[in-house]
């Protein structure tokens, strides 16, 4: 599986709109003309001030061509904005003159164009904060129905063909919530099987993981997992999860006959839930570097419109990536 050429030709086929809040952050400039010129979007927008962004543009040597600048201090749209912002917070004590001030920032702004329709994504971080982008998305587009809980997941390729998808699986959550309540956990396990569709193309089977397997130990951490499986049980899902189970017994055929006989997930394993954020990171980067595989991610999920958040660090190419897989979700 190559994943990026997967979701880059999806994309492409799909041809959804993209808002880039930061719109004069070098990198995202310089991968906003990748975008354009690849046609992974029918539109790309940068948000900011025009001057400032082609300023920035002109000394990184980027032409703007076919790229859309708003700025939202001056937008004719800014009063719907607002107005809409301020319905959307009124609750939590917003005034209409604070949600004017408020949608002005670019995050806000851009989370409301995706939730008006007017774009299809959003990508930020390359100067934002993680919890930024996230408040952003949580306050403005919200949740899949039926969901509170944004996490997160990786795509790992590379791996011995017998693992998941022809060696590819889903790991979630590795980058958000530190230590998810049952409920919690029951939330990352729906919103990594619907990653686990739209990255891997195929049905999830999903295991919850846990230090026991099936009441082998007796900790709060297992029974943490063994809620999170009976919530997931009383929701009926529409897809095949089994737990608390030791990584072993989730992925080994002979071991699950052992540890969990029956279990309905036996050898076929393509979505691993971790009980906190400490084992999911560690996981995953057991799996990248004594696996050899390769690790996309973390990318957002569990928002109702797509949205992805990206690390400070972030090359041209990881921003481009990133934009292609978030498109590639676009419903």
């Amino acid at each position: 599986m190559d994943f990026v050429k997967d979701m880059k030709e999806k994309a492409r086929s799909m041809q959804k709109k993209l808002v880039l809040p930061e719109g004069t952050e070098p990198r995202t400039i310089r991968a906003a003309r990748i975008l354009v010129d690849d046609e992974l979007a029918a539109s790309v927008t940068l948000l900011g001030k025009e001057s400032d962004i082609r300023e920035a543009a002109e000394q990184e040597g980027v032409k703007l061509d076919g790229i859309n600048i708003v700025n939202p201090v001056s937008s004719d749209k800014a009063g719907a904005y607002a107005g809409e912002y301020y319905e959307l917070r009124k609750h939590k004590g917003m005034t209409p003159e604070q949600a004017e001030a408020d949608i002005a920032d670019t995050l806000r702004w851009g989370a409301m164009m995706v939730r008006r329709g007017e774009a299809d994504a959003f990508v930020a971080g390359a100067e934002n904060t993680t919890g930024d982008v996230l408040r952003a998305g949580l306050t403005i587009i919200g949740m899949v129905k039926g969901l509170k809980t944004a996490s997160s997941c990786f795509v790992m390729t590379g791996l011995e063909p017998s693992w998941g998808k022809e060696g590819s699986l889903i790991l979630s959550d590795c980058a958000v919530v530190p230590d998810p309540a049952p409920e919690q956990l029951a939330d990352i396990a729906e919103s990594a099987a619907q990653s686990c569709r739209e990255f891997l193309g195929v049905e999830p089977v999903v295991a919850l993981m846990s230090f026991s397997t099936k009441g082998s130990a007796k900790h709060d951490d297992v029974t943490k997992v063994q809620n999170a499986v009976e919530i997931l049980k009383s929701r009926n899902p529409g897809f095949v999860f089994d737990g608390e189970l030791q990584a072993d017994a989730a992925l080994v055929p002979s071991v699950t006959d052992k540890k969990a006989p029956g279990s309905p997930v036996r050898g076929l394993v393509n979505t691993l839930i971790f009980p906190d954020l400490g084992a999911g990171n560690i996981g995953y980067k057991l799996v990248q570097r004594l696996g050899k595989a390769d690790a996309f991610g973390p990318f957002l999920q569990g928002f109702a419109k797509p949205i992805s958040d990206l690390s400070r660090g972030a090359s041209v190419e990881d921003i481009v990536v990133t934009c292609a897989v978030t498109l590639s979700r676009v419903k």
